[in-house]
C-alpha cells in the first residue's frame, strides 16, 4: 500500500486538490470552469511533452516562453500579409519551431555548451524578435476562422463517441500490460491493476461530467491528447525513447554504447521548440490575437509541471503521463487561486514555493533509487 500510495502520489495530490477547491469555491466544480480550465491547461501540457524529453536528457529549456510569443507573432503577422491559415501555421511551425530547435540543438550538441546559457540566450532573442516585428503592440487576427483551432468545441455526441473510444483503449491497455507481465513471468500486484481501473474510470467520469456537461471537448485538449499520446509512444516504444534514458542515466556510457548522442539531443532540442511553436498558434487562435509578451514566465510553469509529475532533473527517470498531471496540478492551483481573488503577486509566491518542494522531492527521490 505504502509503495502504491507513492507511486500515485502526484495524481492523488491532483484529486486532493480538487476536492479542497470545491469546497472552498462553488464555482470550482462546474462543467464551465473545469472546461476553461482544461483549455488553459493545453498550451503547458502540450510543452511538458517536450520538456520532459529535455529533461530526461539531464538539460534545460528556457526559451520556450518567448517562443510561445515569437510563434503567435508571426503567424498573426503572416496571416495579415495574405497567406492562407494553413499556410502560416507550417510556416510559423516550420521557421520557429524547428529553425529555433535545430539553432539550439546545434550548439548544445555539437560544442558541449550546457543548454542552460543556450536556451537563455534564445530566450531573450526570441522575445526582442517578437518585440521587433510587432513594435511592441498587440497585433488582431484577421481570419475569423483561425479562432476555431483554440476556441472551437467538438459536439457533445462525438466527444461522447470519444470518451467511450478512450475508456476501451485505456482497458485495454491496462489488461494488455497485466498479460505481458505474466506472460515475463513478473508478479502483477492486484491493488496496483485495481487502482489503475479506479483512475482510469474516474478520469473518463470526470470528462463526461465536464465536456458533455457544458459544450464539448475543446480542440486543444483533443491536440493536447495527440501530442501525449506520441510523447508516450516515444518513451516506451521506440529506440529512441530508450535512448533518452540511457543518455541522462549516464551520457559517456551511452556514447560507448553506440548512441548517437548527436542526433538525438537534435531531435528533442528541436521537438521541444516545435511544441512551443504550436502552443503559440493555440494561444494566439484562443485571444484571437497576438501580443510579443504571450508566454511569459511559461517556462517555469512547463519546468515544474515537469519536475511535480515525478521527472528528475538529474535525467534519466520520469514520464510524459506524470508531466501532464503536473500540469494540471499547477493549473488546477492558479485557477483555484484566481477564483478565491487570490492577488496575482501572492500567486507567483505559491508557484515558487511548489517549485522548491518538487525539487527537494525530487531529491529525497534520487537518494532512495541510489
Amino acid at each position: 500500500m505504502k509503495k502504491l500510495l507513492k507511486e500515485n502520489s502526484t495524481i492523488l495530490a491532483l484529486i486532493g486538490l480538487m476536492i479542497i477547491l470545491s469546497f472552498l469555491s462553488p464555482v470550482f466544480f462546474t462543467p464551465r470552469n473545469l472546461t476553461n480550465l482544461a483549455r488553459q491547461v493545453t498550451v503547458i501540457g502540450i510543452m511538458s511533452v517536450g520538456m520532459t524529453m529535455v529533461i530526461l536528457l539531464g538539460g534545460i529549456d528556457l526559451s520556450v516562453g518567448s517562443i510561445v510569443g515569437l510563434a503567435a507573432v508571426t503567424v498573426t503577422l503572416l496571416m495579415q500579409a495574405g497567406l492562407s491559415i494553413t499556410l502560416a501555421i507550417i510556416l510559423t511551425i516550420l521557421l520557429v519551431g524547428v529553425g529555433i530547435g535545430l539553432w539550439n540543438g546545434f550548439w548544445i550538441a555539437k560544442y558541449d555548451i550546457p543548454p542552460f546559457i543556450i536556451t537563455l540566450g534564445m530566450m531573450t532573442i526570441a522575445r526582442g524578435l517578437a518585440l521587433t516585428l510587432t513594435q511592441g503592440v498587440s497585433i488582431p487576427v484577421t481570419a475569423p476562422a483561425f479562432s476555431f483551432i483554440g476556441g472551437g468545441y467538438i459536439n457533445k455526441v462525438t466527444s461522447l463517441i470519444i470518451l467511450g473510444i478512450a475508456l476501451i483503449v485505456g482497458i485495454y491497455s491496462i489488461l494488455k500490460a497485466v498479460k505481458r507481465k505474466k506472460a515475463n513471468n513478473i508478479e502483477v500486484s492486484k491493488i496496483n491493476t485495481f487502482s489503475k481501473f479506479i483512475f482510469l474510470f474516474l478520469g473518463i467520469f470526470l470528462a463526461f461530467f465536464v465536456f458533455i456537461g457544458y459544450r464539448g471537448i475543446p480542440i486543444p485538449v483533443i491536440i493536447l491528447v495527440v501530442f501525449v499520446a506520441l510523447g508516450v509512444f516515444i518513451l516506451r516504444k521506440t529506440k529512441l525513447g530508450r535512448r533518452l534514458y540511457a543518455i541522462g542515466g549516464n551520457e559517456n556510457v551511452a556514447w560507448l554504447s553506440g548512441i548517437n548522442i548527436f542526433k538525438t539531443k537534435m531531435f528533442v532540442f528541436s521537438f521541444i521548440t516545435t511544441l512551443a511553436a504550436i502552443g503559440g498558434i493555440i494561444l494566439a487562435s484562443r485571444l484571437n490575437g497576438a501580443s510579443p509578451n504571450l508566454g511569459k514566465m511559461f517556462e517555469l510553469d512547463t519546468i515544474a509541471s515537469v519536475v511535480i509529475g515525478g521527472t528528475s532533473l538529474s535525467g534519466g527517470f520520469g514520464t510524459v503521463t506524470g508531466s501532464i498531471i503536473g500540469a494540471f496540478i499547477i493549473g488546477v492551483i492558479n485557477n483555484g487561486m484566481s477564483l478565491m481573488g487570490i492577488n496575482t503577486f501572492y500567486q507567483l509566491i505559491v508557484k515558487g514555493l511548489i517549485i522548491i518542494f518538487a525539487v527537494w522531492v525530487d531529491i529525497m527521490n534520487k537518494k532512495q533509487r541510489s
